[in-house]
């Protein structure tokens, strides 16, 4: 698989070899960790765009930003190197339209971390990956595994329509859950994910528990599950350890341990399954999801509950939380699905 995906170009090799100029599409914390690694690289950068209505005269970086039609004017033709996040649908279309008329790569940084994957990050890792690729249980997660690898590496948007799938393809085919789970909802955030808990186990459970460490956020969790039965909600963090732990406290989707913000508890499952079995662990977490791992041994081996582990917000976590997992009870047998996102986002181990 690393030969397959080696023979290729990087996005980075691409967007330093382009023969026409490269402009950024997208502002914010991913488009600052491309325009340095463009400046570490010597590519450079000939304009920064976002779509129209996000327009108003601002500056970013030191570049004005413009709309694609001032860009399109300005340069006629180009290159462009996707620089955030989306699962909107309007907005992948439109994505996909500029792809049809511009050059379009998706350079894939981390959404924590360092790590940015390239050749020597390839090569540097190739033995972890091609061990956690042996390990997956069906054809269609090697296809997928490779393939994101091959997205990751190579910022094709073409790559993802092929290796993406819905929830539903998920939940009923090989992960299915009964209607008397004991559910540990890890990053609960609104009750989003207890909602789609919900849909597949048709209403039915014995237990949910659901963490969320972001205060505003918790509050909304804790109004969300109100009025259902045997449901506790816990405002902490998991770890390795219990103790505490700074959070930032934003109340979005990336709120994360950090350096600023304010203190909150942090356990680990093992620590909140103490005494009791869990069978059904989802954890989205923002790149806490191999310390919270750490902290559920005993919880993994002694119950094997069915996980579904966010494997995207670090550059190694495609290899490292299912190698992880297995580790911990080889007896689990791994998947890999891709949902909707752009770049590799939503890409998630499920285990059984």
């Amino acid at each position: 698989m690393i030969e397959r995906i080696l023979s290729e170009n990087s996005v980075w090799e691409k967007l330093l070899s382009s023969d026409t100029p490269v402009v950024l599409y997208g502002m914010g914390n991913g488009a600052d960790i491309i325009l340095d690694e463009f400046a570490a690289l010597g590519i450079k950068c000939s304009g920064v765009f976002a779509s129209d209505p996000f327009v108003r005269g601002q500056t970013f970086r030191g570049f004005k930003v413009e709309k694609l039609s001032d860009i399109e004017a300005r340069l006629g033709s180009f290159t462009v190197a996707v620089a955030f996040a989306t699962q909107l649908d309007s907005v992948i279309e439109n994505i996909v339209n500029i792809s049809a008329r511009h050059r379009l790569l998706v350079p894939c940084v981390p959404v924590y971390g360092a790590d940015i994957v390239n050749r020597d990050f390839v090569n540097r890792f190739s033995p972890e990956i091609e061990e956690a690729y042996s390990l997956l249980y069906d054809e269609e997660s090697k296809r997928v595994y490779e393939n994101a690898l091959r997205f990751m590496f190579g910022g094709e948007l073409g790559t993802l329509p092929g290796i993406t799938c819905t929830k539903d393809d998920v939940f009923n085919s090989f992960f299915h859950l009964g209607s008397s789970e004991d559910y540990l909802d890890l990053g609960a955030y609104r009750g989003d994910t207890i909602a789609e808990f919900l849909r597949f186990s048709g209403g039915g459970y014995s237990s949910i528990t659901a963490l969320e460490p972001d205060a505003r956020t918790f509050l909304k969790l804790e109004e969300f599950c109100k009025n259902l039965d045997s449901c506790t909600c816990i405002n902490a963090c998991v770890s390795d350890i219990d103790g505490s732990v700074i959070f930032n406290n934003s109340a979005g989707r990336q709120s994360s341990i950090s350096t600023n913000g304010k203190t909150v508890k942090s356990f680990t499952v093992d620590t909140v399954c103490k005494g009791r079995g869990v069978t059904y662990l989802k954890a989205d977490i923002e790149g806490a999801e191999k310390q919270m791992l750490l902290g559920a041994a005993g919880t993994l081996k002694k119950y094997k509950p069915k996980l579904n582990i966010a494997a995207y917000h670090k550059s190694k976590d495609f290899f490292e939380i299912p190698l992880l997992i297995h580790s911990l009870n080889s007896d689990y047998k791994l998947f890999f699905r891709k949902h909707k996102y752009i770049p590799c986002w939503d890409l998630n181990c499920y285990c059984v």
